[in-house]
């Protein structure tokens, strides 16, 4: 253990750990924290890129120590933790991309191998490699052909042939005869790897994976069945991406490519809905929010919104080396943590820098988040191999001011004042004159603003109409699903005991609805005893009886066996039963 100068971050950071030799090379988009082992302890988990031609491994660190690692065969180009199922107990596991496959890892060992579908090849390339196959030319017209198809032709060359134009021409026979009777394929690569909830936002959801290939294709894989869902098309090959929302609701992926633009898709569309140009090429993307934070070559950070409308960019005093969001959901803070080329990790919340870390190399990699039992965790590794961890100090508290000195700029833009007007003026004259009483009518208005609401929020009370019970002694939470297309739906009602420490029992769920419209199953459910903290789903299928196309509402009460007042109640919005419209 050796310690780092911290004084330039205010006393914010608690040096937990620094290896200079840990032999760590790897950059931010190939590490991840996430609880491996079910036991509520976070592991980081690294894919490593060893030499860069030999040495990769996906490693596993539990505190401070090794506690695993295996091979890859190829550079990791990204790693993320993910669920693919709702299996007990919650493990996720960890999916690598590397060259054209993703390899994913359950319980620390190989479980699913998925490739890529291949591309499609150039036929005259094909023709070409065919009359090789057949003896009709040699290796030097074979290079004179293939020359003049990589210049006419829209379909690229395959690997092969790229791979024969760079040869010297005495190499250029053993290459043919070695190649020549195997099949042409052309192959893409994975450059960059997300994931995206399935249908939930529950940090614990079923999640896809997102990918972006070389080919300028971004594919959602599903989590189960390693099948693509959805592909898009950008005009370039992406290098980071961004994924919000859930796959089955909304979502939206903000991607960063080789162009130097960032483009974002959103679920409605196989292509870019929004695209934002920069004047630099980009190095690092992160969101915070609603906007999108984005790191340029031209040392400088910058700030979007999600319809890529620029709202702030601040000047860096070095090269940016990478990025990582830092967020802390118990304090509500969110910020971007940006390693610089002058060995310094500094923290920015929109475009007011507060924080700098010195740190003793120059840092490639940074994560923050839940390692251990400890929240607040910056991880970072270096140029040189070494890894840091730093806590954050639970009494820490950020300065959101300008760190520019003087006034803010906004203050020296003149206000376009526009000149007064006759009714401007008329209006004037009339509120000096009839201020007092117009300042008694908005008081009265007011006033019965919030008598109503006040009435409404007393009638939502006492008829139980609200989302959480009112009641002390039985805390209860609830919310409702629906999924099908009809006519047959399945209803699913998640209640939670939201009591500190005092169990819930001897309640029931009673429907009522339009018997005209709808058939249930099950009218009349029993709940048996609700632990605190927990969610408990109940499971009924409703049958949708009319065919003329219309729906309705049905009310769920919970009810307190023996009372008829109920603890919580429901409307569902039933849909329309699409599968009697179709037949």
């Amino acid at each position: 253990m050796s310690s780092v100068d911290s004084s330039t971050d205010g006393g914010r950071w608690l040096d937990a750990h620094y290896d200079p030799v840990a032999g760590l090379y790897t950059f931010s988009s190939c590490v991840d924290l996430a609880d491996l082992s079910g036991d509520g302890e976070s592991r980081l988990v690294v894919g490593d890129l060893g030499s860069g031609s030999s040495g990769m491994k996906l490693k596993v660190y539990r505190g401070t120590a090794l506690m695993s690692e295996s091979t890859l065969l190829d550079l990791p180009a990204g790693l993320v933790a993910f669920f693919m199922d709702l299996h007990e107990p919650r493990i996720p596991a960890v999916a690598v991309a590397s060259g054209p496959c993703i390899y994913v890892y359950k319980n620390l060992r190989p479980y699913f191998k998925f490739t890529l579908p291949s591309l499609e090849v150039n036929t005259l390339e094909q023709d070409v490699w065919q009359q090789v196959r057949e003896g009709q030319i040699d290796p030097l017209t074979l290079k004179e052909m293939l020359e003049g198809i990589r210049k006419k032709a829209d379909v690229p060359l395959s690997v092969r042939s790229l791979r024969f134009l760079s040869l010297e021409p005495d190499d250029m026979d053993e290459f043919v005869q070695l190649h020549k009777q195997q099949p042409i394929r052309r192959q893409t690569v994975i450059t960059c790897i997300g994931t995206l909830k399935k249908s939930t936002a529950d940090e614990d959801g079923v999640s896809c994976l997102v990918i972006g290939t070389e080919s300028s294709d971004v594919f959602i894989l599903d989590p189960e069945a390693f099948i693509i869902l959805s592909k898009m098309r950008l005009p370039a090959a992406p290098t980071m991406m961004d994924v919000t929302g859930q796959f089955d609701v909304e979502f939206r992926i903000t991607v960063a490519c080789r162009n130097g633009n960032i483009y974002i898709l959103r679920r409605e569309s196989d292509k870019p809905k929004y695209c934002i140009e920069l004047s630099s090429h980009p190095v690092g993307l992160v969101r915070v929010g609603k906007n999108v934070t984005v790191g340029c070559t031209d040392e400088s950070l910058q700030g979007f919104t999600q319809k890529g409308k620029r709202l702030w960019k601040t000047v860096l005093a070095a090269p940016i080396t990478t990025m990582a969001a830092m967020d802390l959901p118990t304090r509500g803070f969110q910020a971007v943590l940006v390693g610089l080329a002058n060995c310094e990790v500094q923290l920015y919340r929109d475009k007011n820098l507060l924080s700098t870390i010195k740190t003793p190399d120059v840092v490639t990699s940074i994560c923050f988040g839940r390692y251990g039992r400890e929240d607040g965790t910056l991880i970072m590794t270096t140029k040189g191999g070494g890894l840091m961890v730093k806590i954050l100090k639970r009494t820490a508290t950020f300065d959101d001011r300008d760190s520019a000195p003087g006034p803010p700029l906004a203050q020296s833009v003149r206000l376009n004042v526009p000149k007064k007007t006759k009714l401007y003026v008329d209006q004037t004259l009339r509120e000096r004159e009839n201020g007092l009483a117009m300042h008694r009518a908005f008081q009265m208005d007011l006033s019965r603003l919030r008598l109503a609401a006040a009435k409404a929020y007393v009638k939502a009370l006492e008829s139980s109409l609200t989302p959480m019970s009112s009641s002390l002694t039985e805390p209860l939470k609830m919310n409702a699903v629906v999924q099908g297309l009809g006519p047959s739906f399945k209803l699913t009602l998640n209640v939670q005991n939201t009591a500190a420490c005092r169990p819930v029992m001897n309640l029931a769920i009673s429907f009522l609805y339009d018997e005209s419209l709808y058939r249930m199953r099950n009218s009349y459910l029993r709940i048996p005893l609700l632990v605190p903290g927990l969610i408990y789903p109940f499971e009924t299928f409703v049958e949708c009886t009319s065919d003329k196309g219309i729906s309705d509402i049905i009310k769920v009460f919970i009810l307190h066996e023996g009372k008829s007042c109920p603890l919580l109640t429901a409307h569902i919005n039933m849909p329309v039963s699409e599968g009697l419209m179709l037949n």
